[in-house]
């Protein structure tokens, strides 16, 4: 809902009364419902108000409440304020018009540091303890608000934003070099695993489910959220578990709907954001509200190439879903005139750092502008269903029944997953075969030879980016680990979620559009992660949990789809033909550009861009090749910023 910044003289010094203002003038560039700052002797609080929720309205941040003697500026919404009323004893007249920021100060009174552990939702706050003169602040379990800081000076100084950060004196923009090399390095999403670096020198930032306290000149951390399995649920019937997971999907999904504006949802043909979208309908038509729907398709001139079992086009099946749901006004989009190529620039100047998912960086851009114009104030999305609500891969299952040598259960497992599926036996034992012994596989000899780093060799060596990933749990090799290892790895490390929630923050701030994930709900996560196995696969049926409880609430031809399921994206490359000499000279530009060649291996690159051709073909989108060159373009057009 806001911007929040702040300077804190760890001395206890009086502040130059000019650095707060002009932290605060820097976030001009987004729209904005208040601009407001607080000062004391030795701290600033400044906040960029846009009001989301209906008691944001008019809401003051930053706040001081004299009695408490405590200060508060937060970029907040809270999902469990229910719980939290109970717990504070806040008076029943006081509830309905209560803001975040307020609740999130009571919740401080009466536990002080460990006040991140009872909130639920998507937050960074900063709390100024005048008693203790001490400096609190925190940054929610999944990091969906960012959170940087600077430490300079004598000064801490703290923004949800960089370039604030880096207007202030003495600041500069120097390269991180440990930063660059893991983004360089890491060939997932994921851009660094240190997550209190960023891109530049000067400024860091607050990991995910982390909190900070700066006192006494000294400035501390402390993780309060560690996402570990809880006790298996024991319930006596597969019906259980589905009403169970109903009462508490369905409450995450309310609780996502607080919003004085417009309710927006991106909705693909599958179970992830169909399972959301029927949710919230069905609620907002007792509310006497729609529920507008934004889906993205390929533009017209695509003629898909072969994906497999992957749908490009998914409209049939979000059809489906909006008829039988009802109360949805959906739009769909395609965006004929956007390419991952013409979005570059603009895509730096939101996420001010150097990022990876320009297949997806076009449509995931226009959805939010097309949201603003609707004058939506919450996005509801499924990003983490995946690996939350519709956990239940079929043929690791399988593969886990076999390791837990559970034949009886592994026969019926896979004789009703082959006969549902129509699958050849021979083939899906030898895959069970290597996903039950994922260890063998580097006893086998590589299909093909690998794509070349995209870092240069000699820039890996001097930073040592390769045994720090080691180091950190992160290689490039094959390896043991089976998918319920990579599951318990998905929740338990913050870096792996990181780069959504930065995503998420930098669109929400330049089009007044939040987006919210009820399937990151942590109620719904630590219920997912307390479910049994054998409730996510039965009868061969991979998702089967999901696909139980959304019985009666989506379509059969949706619910029951295990053969078919969409890509976004595929278009990529037809989008970029009339670009594409453009495009190329560009990355010719990039290779032989002395300033990228110190980072970029520029003599692999050559070799992908030889590789692509002079006539591109639709694949290309999937290609690695293209992937890295793509990321190598990226990276060359932040580097030529800075210069």
């Amino acid at each position: 809902m806001s911007a929040i910044a702040g300077i804190y003289h760890l001395q206890h010094q009086p502040l130059d009364p000019e650095h707060g203002p002009g932290l605060m003038q820097q976030l001009n560039r987004y729209p904005a419902d208040d601009i407001s700052m607080w000062q004391g002797k030795e701290i600033f609080l400044g906040c960029m108000s846009q009001w989301i929720t209906p008691q944001s309205l008019g809401e003051t941040l930053p706040f001081y409440d004299s009695d408490r003697k405590l200060a508060i500026t937060a970029d907040a919404i809270i999902d469990n304020r229910d719980e939290l009323f109970g717990r504070l004893q806040v008076p029943q007249e006081d509830r309905a018009s209560m803001p975040d920021s307020l609740l999130i100060l009571l919740a401080y009174e009466k536990w002080g540091e460990q006040t991140p552990v009872y909130l639920i939702g998507d937050f960074a706050f900063m709390i100024w303890d005048e008693r203790k003169r001490m400096l609190f602040g925190a940054r929610d379990f999944s990091g969906n608000r960012t959170l940087y800081f600077q430490r300079k000076g004598g000064l801490f100084s703290f923004c949800t934003v960089i370039h604030p950060l880096l207007s202030l004196p003495g600041a500069g923009r120097a390269l991180n070099e440990e930063w660059v090399s893991e983004f360089l390095a890491i060939q997932t999403r994921t851009d660094a695993m240190d997550l209190y670096s960023t891109v530049y020198q000067p400024v860091e930032q607050l990991p995910p489910s982390h909190s900070v306290s700066v006192k006494g000149g000294n400035i501390t951390f402390s993780r309060y959220c560690t996402l570990q399995a809880p006790p298996k649920l024991r319930l006596r019937s597969g019906r259980e578990y589905v009403e169970a997971f109903r009462e508490v999907f369905g409450q995450a999904v309310r609780d996502r709907l607080r919003t004085h504006l417009a309710v927006g949802a991106n909705l693909s043909g599958g179970l992830d954001s169909g399972s959301v979208v029927s949710f919230a309908a069905a609620e907002l038509r007792r509310r006497g509200q729609p529920l507008h729907t934004f889906s993205s398709y390929p533009v017209d001139n695509f003629a898909p190439f072969n994906l497999g079992k992957r749908v490009a086009d998914e409209r049939p099946y979000i059809r489906e879903t909006i008829d039988y749901v009802g109360n949805i006004q959906p739009d769909f989009l395609n965006f004929p005139e956007l390419s991952p190529y013409s979005e570059i620039d603009e895509w730096l100047d939101i996420m001010e750092m150097p990022y990876k998912f320009i297949e997806n960086s076009y449509w995931l851009k226009g959805i939010f502008e097309q949201a603003q114009l609707k004058n939506i104030g919450v996005l509801l999305s499924g990003q983490r269903g995946n690996w939350s609500i519709s956990w239940g891969p079929a043929l690791d299952y399988q593969a886990k029944l076999i390791r837990e040598f559970r034949w009886i259960s592994f026969y019926r497992e896979n004789r009703q997953y082959n006969e549902s599926m129509g699958a050849s036996r021979r083939k899906v034992l030898q895959i069970v075969g290597k996903k039950a012994f994922p260890s063998l596989a580097r006893l086998l000899p590589a299909r093909q030879e690998a794509p070349p780093e995209l870092i240069h060799p000699d820039f890996a060596r001097r930073t040592e980016v390769q045994e720090r990933l080691k180091a950190m749990g992160m290689n490039g090799g094959p390896s043991s680990q089976t998918v319920y290892d990579i599951r318990r790895r998905h929740f338990e490390q913050p870096h792996i979620w990181n780069v959504n929630g930065t995503v998420a923050t930098k669109l929400s701030l330049k089009y007044r559009v939040w987006d919210r994930d009820p399937t990151n709900d942590l109620r719904v996560i630590r219920f997912c992660l307390s479910v049994p196995e054998g409730q996510y696969v039965q009868n061969g049926v991979d998702r089967s949990l999901i696909r139980r409880a959304m019985e009666g609430l989506l379509p059969d031809e949706v619910r029951l789809n295990r053969k078919r399921r969409g890509v976004q994206g595929a278009d990529g490359i037809c989008r970029m033909l009339p670009q594409w000499k453009d495009f190329i000279k560009e990355l010719q530009e990039m290779i032989q550009d002395p300033r990228t060649s110190v980072y970029l291996n520029h003599a692999g690159l050559a070799g992908c861009l030889n590789r692509l051709g002079s006539e591109p073909a639709p694949n290309l989108i999937f290609n690695s090749d293209f992937r890295l060159l793509t990321r190598g373009l990226v990276f060359h057009r932040f580097l030529k910023r800075l210069s």
